[in-house]
C-alpha cells in the first residue's frame, strides 16, 4: 500500500468540537460498553500493582522530586544533552513548532532518497501529523506498534496514549484486517490477528532506510535515550534501520541514569498494570565500529511547541512532570464515557485537558479543562504527584481573565488567555460588584426582585441545561423575617 492510497485519520476534528462529539459518544452504547470494561481492567491491573498505600506514595514523591529535579535545570539539562549526544555522534534538532520538526523529518528523508519509515509508538509524531505531511510528499510513514497500525490501516485516529486502540473490538480488528490486508481471513481469534499483523509488518522493517521512535526518558549525564515498549516493534525500528530518527518532547529529560529507575518503577505499573514491560531499550548513540547491528545515522529532534510557555509560567510548570502513563485517564469519570476520540487532541483525558491548552491555545480547547467532576481521582493516581484538579481550576481562571488582568507578563501568556470570557458575563460582574457596593442599591434590588420574578428569563445559560430555572421567591428572607417579628403569618406556612 503506497502513501498515497494508505488510510489517513480526519485532520479535521478539532477540540472545539468536544462537546457535540461526547454527546453523541454517551449515546453510542457499544463505546460506552467496550471503554466501561476496558478501564475497569485497567483500574484493577494498576491496583494488583500498589497494594501497599504507603509504599506507593512514598515511590511517587521519588518520582516527583525526580521530574521537578530535573525541570528546575531544565536549560542547563538540554545543553548538557545536546552536548553529550554531539559527542555520541547523533545529530541533536531544535523544532519550536510542528512544521520546524516535519521539515526536519522530511530532509532526512530526501536527503537518504527514502519513500518508507517505519515508526515505533510515539505520541509526539502525532502530535506533529507526521503520517500525514510524509505521505503529502510521498514518503510512507508505516506504524509499527499493533494498536497504530490498526488504525492507520482504518484511517481512524488513537483514543488513549497507552492502548490507542481500546475502542476496537476483535471484530472491528478482523474487518479491518481482512479488507485492508492481502489473504487475511474473517477470524475472531486474537493470536491469529496478531500474527496477521505482524507478518504484514515484517517485510517492511528489512526495507524501510529510516526507523522513526519516541522517547520516554532522555539522560544528560550519558546522552542515552530510554525506550519503554511491549511488543519489540520499538527495538526493530531503532536498530534495523540504517538511519534513527527520535522524537520527544524537550521536557523529557533527566539529570542521570540512576534517575530513570524510580521512573520506570511507576510508568509500567500505571500504564498497564505490569511489574516491568517486556522492553526497555537503552540507546547511547549509533551503530560502533565492531558492534553489528544498530543504525549508521541517528537523530533527535527536541519539540517546543508550547512547552517553554507552561515552562516560564510556574503556575503551570507541573504539567510537564507528566511521564505519559495514562492513569489518569483510566480513573477519570469522564473519559471512561466519552472516551478520548471525544477530545479532539493528540492527548486526551485529564492530562489532555491540562497540557493540550499550552500546545494548541486555550482558545480552542477551552472546553477541555471544564470536562472534569474535580473529583480528584486523576490527582490521586498520578504517578508523579501533578495536580490535576489545581491545574484545571487555573486553566478556567486564565481563561476568564484576559492578558492585562494577569499577573503574568504578556510574553509568557498562554496562547488564547482570556478567551472564555463573554461579554454578557463581564457585564454581569460589573453589574453586581457595583449593587453588592451600595447598600441603598441592594434594599431597591431585593424589593424589585420578587415583585418583578414574572420576568425571570426560562433559559439561563448551562445552569438551565439540566436544571430548573432560578427564580427570585415570592417574598425576600429581610421581608419575611420583619413579618414574622411583626406577628404576621408568612405566606406559604
Amino acid at each position: 500500500m503506497s502513501a498515497a492510497s494508505l488510510p489517513q485519520a480526519d485532520a479535521r476534528v478539532s477540540p472545539e468540537d468536544f462537546k457535540q462529539r461526547s454527546h453523541e459518544s454517551l449515546h453510542d452504547a457499544h463505546l460506552r460498553q467496550s471503554f466501561r470494561g476496558a478501564m475497569d481492567f485497567l483500574v484493577e491491573r494498576r491496583a494488583l500493582q500498589f497494594p501497599d498505600l504507603q509504599a506507593f506514595n512514598t515511590l511517587r514523591k521519588l518520582g516527583e522530586n525526580v521530574r521537578q529535579h530535573a525541570l528546575a535545570q531544565l536549560p542547563d539539562l538540554l545543553e548538557r544533552l545536546e552536548a553529550r549526544l554531539t559527542e555520541l555522534g547523533v545529530a541533536v534538532h531544535w523544532a519550536e513548532t510542528p512544521a520546524d520538526a516535519n521539515r526536519i523529518f522530511l530532509d532526512i528523508a530526501r536527503r537518504h532518497a527514502a519513500t518508507l519509515m517505519v515508526k515505533g509508538k510515539s505520541m509526539v509524531s502525532e502530535e506533529i501529523g507526521l503520517n500525514h505531511e510524509m505521505a503529502a510528499h510521498g514518503v510512507e510513514c508505516i506504524e509499527t506498534d499493533m494498536g497504530e497500525y490498526i488504525l492507520q490501516l482504518d484511517g481512524d485516529r488513537p483514543s488513549h496514549i497507552i492502548m490507542p486502540a481500546i475502542h476496537k473490538t476483535k471484530e472491528d480488528v478482523a474487518a479491518i484486517f481482512h479488507e485492508h490486508i492481502d489473504g487475511a481471513p474473517l477470524s475472531d481469534d486474537v493470536n491469529e490477528l496478531i500474527a496477521i499483523g505482524r507478518r504484514a509488518l515484517r517485510e517492511k522493517f528489512a526495507s524501510a532506510k529510516i526507523g522513526v521512535s519516541g522517547v520516554n526518558f532522555m539522560v544528560a549525564e550519558t546522552g542515552t535515550l530510554a525506550l519503554v515498549e511491549n511488543e519489540g516493534n520499538g527495538r526493530l525500528c531503532t536498530s534495523v534501520p540504517d538511519v534513527h530518527v527520535a522524537i520527544t518532547g524537550l521536557e523529557k529529560v533527566v539529570d542521570r541514569l540512576e534517575h530513570v529507575l524510580p521512573l520506570y518503577a511507576l510508568l509500567p505499573k500505571s500504564a498497564t498494570g505490569q511489574a516491568v514491560t517486556t522492553y526497555l531499550n537503552l540507546i547511547t548513540g549509533p551503530r560502533r565500529a565492531g558492534e553489528k547491528d544498530g543504525p549508521r545515522e541517528m537523530h533527535l529532534i527536541l519539540l517546543d511547541n508550547g512547552r517553554t510557555q507552561a515552562y516560564r509560567e510556574a503556575r503551570f510548570r507541573a504539567t510537564l512532570q507528566c511521564i505519559r502513563c495514562g492513569a489518569c485517564m483510566n480513573h477519570c469519570p469522564v473519559y471512561t464515557r466519552v472516551g478520548g476520540l471525544s477530545y479532539g487532541t493528540t492527548y486526551p483525558g485529564p492530562i489532555g485537558a491540562i497540557i493540550s491548552p499550552h500546545l494548541m491555545g486555550l482558545q480552542s480547547t477551552r472546553d477541555l479543562p471544564t470536562a472534569s467532576s474535580l473529583c480528584g481521582a486523576c490527582g490521586d493516581v498520578c504517578p508523579v504527584g501533578i495536580p490535576i484538579p489545581d491545574m484545571l481550576m487555573k486553566l478556567r481562571e486564565a481563561g476568564r481573565h484576559s492578558v492585562a488582568e494577569s499577573i503574568t507578563p504578556p510574553a509568557q501568556a498562554l496562547v488564547g488567555q482570556g478567551s472564555v470570557r463573554r461579554a454578557g458575563e463581564v457585564l454581569a460582574w460589573r453589574a453586581w460588584r457595583v449593587l453588592y457596593s451600595h447598600a441603598a442599591l441592594y434594599r431597591l434590588f431585593a424589593w424589585l426582585a420578587p415583585r418583578l420574578r414574572w420576568l425571570t428569563p426560562a433559559w439561563q445559560g448551562g445552569w438551565t441545561a439540566s436544571r430548573a430555572a432560578l427564580k427570585p421567591a415570592p417574598r425576600s428572607l429581610r421581608e419575611q423575617l420583619a413579618r414574622r417579628r411583626a406577628g404576621r403569618t408568612v405566606p406559604g406556612r
